[in-house]
């Protein structure tokens, strides 16, 4: 009976207090409705919000004395479940929070990573969670008996499990350890993925941008994936691949990627690194975002600032804007690597995929070959691989005109001849 009581209880909406210090690094109101969108997505509901302005946060409570003070009586007054703070907390500030606080402090790095906890699917994006939630939480160990015993389905309390974070931290870097070493075995298999795609000619399409930004639609509407797709922040973790053959004739492989915010933490940065190398490593980058939100310049400055910091400067990167619907009745031309869609509906996809066309590399050329008999693998593969225009069977053996990428061109170099076949 006691354990229905706590299931119907679990279902109630975790009550939450926003806490935030407005030093003009970044405008307040957006940080706030932001970290409110993030909280709805855990499942928590926002009951008041505190806003203490001042120069610089305090060292040891982030918010000055009074001020703690005055959000601990708010929490008592709201029977709140948990206090939000739009930052990421010291382990000292974190603790003293908690001797101040009447319920649980979680900051804007454990409610992200609350969130992915939830929503990763994978065993690769599960293991990166983990890493991410172990080494945020290593430091923040000390004096944390009481927190850290709470067992609780939500917001700061998922992932790892709280009997591992109890244990002693040697277990928690062993654990830290082997969890690298999975991801290692990971990366060198995605490596691996990555050069034979290369050796074989195989372009890829990465699809980054702030999340919520219709990545997913935006696949599925092109190549039939299947991915979920919510109006919700961080729907999906998992990287997906999917092939589409572009109007010239090009066959390339578009990445899906996680999705960015505002301070993303590093931790997650880190631990996601192996999944983000797929925009690094990938010939064409494109930078997604919601057309209709009042600061979409801004969520692509900052997936352009990510994509700079993983070293992807060099890389084409077409700017996107999704959801054009929300924003007009009518499509829009695109306007020099900018391009207005609707993935929903369908809008400005045909002048996108010329766009990617035209932004791959040069590297597929119109040939004649000679192919021997004795070739007839090769041959075959040009099939597969390349747009054939024409092919006959000739005393010499067979004749074919293709378009091929830089892999094959190399390989077929020596049986090239002229128009005529000569």
């Amino acid at each position: 009976m006691s354990q229905l009581h706590t299931i119907v209880e679990d279902e109630r909406p975790e009550r939450a207090v926003i806490a935030a210090l407005d030093a003009g690094e970044y405008d307040i109101d957006s940080a706030i409705a932001e970290l409110k969108e993030l909280a709805d997505t855990a499942g928590a509901e926002i009951v008041a919000v505190l806003i203490q302005r001042r120069e610089a946060p305090t060292k040891a409570t982030y918010l000055g004395s009074g001020r703690v003070e005055e959000l601990a009586a708010l929490c008592e007054a709201q029977e709140a479940d948990l206090v939000l703070f739009d930052c990421e907390l010291s382990p000292t500030q974190q603790r003293n929070l908690e001797d101040a606080m009447p319920c649980r402090v979680v900051d804007r790095t454990m409610l992200i990573l609350d969130i992915f906890a939830a929503r990763a699917r994978s065993a690769e994006g599960r293991l990166q969670v983990e890493l991410a939630q172990l080494q945020y939480r290593l430091p923040r160990l000390s004096g944390q008996g009481t927190a850290l015993s709470r067992l609780g389905g939500g917001i700061g309390t998922r992932g790892p499990g709280e009997t591992k974070l109890e244990s002693d931290r040697r277990h928690i870097r062993r654990r830290i350890a082997a969890i690298k070493e999975q991801l290692e075995d990971v990366k060198r298999h995605r490596d691996g993925l990555r050069a034979r795609r290369r050796k074989d000619g195989m372009k890829t399409v990465a699809l980054v941008g702030y999340t919520n930004a219709g990545k997913s639609t935006l696949l599925n509407r092109l190549t039939d994936a299947g991915v979920l797709a919510e109006d919700r922040l961080f729907a999906t973790l998992d990287t997906t691949a999917r092939g589409l053959k572009l109007p010239d004739g090009q066959t390339v492989l578009f990445i899906d990627t996680v999705g960015f915010v505002r301070r993303l933490p590093h931790h997650l940065v880190n631990a996601f690194r192996s999944t983000l190398e797929e925009a690094v490593e990938a010939d064409v980058i494109l930078n997604l975002c919601d057309a209709g939100n009042p600061e979409s310049e801004e969520h692509l400055d900052v997936s352009r600032k990510l994509l700079a910091e993983l070293g992807c400067g060099e890389r084409p990167i077409l700017s996107v804007l999704n959801k054009w619907d929300t924003v007009s009745d009518a499509p829009h031309a695109p306007v020099g690597n900018t391009f207005y869609i609707s993935a929903l509906h369908g809008w400005g996809l045909d002048a996108l995929l010329d766009g990617i066309a035209a932004a791959l590399p040069p590297d597929r050329k119109r040939v004649s070959l000679l192919f021997p008999f004795s070739e007839g693998a090769l041959a075959e593969r040009c099939r597969k691989e390349g747009a054939v225009e024409f092919e006959e069977y000739v005393p010499e053996g067979l004749r074919m005109t293709v378009t091929l990428g830089a892999a094959l061109l190399e390989m077929t170099a020596r049986f090239t001849v002229d128009e005529g076949g000569e």
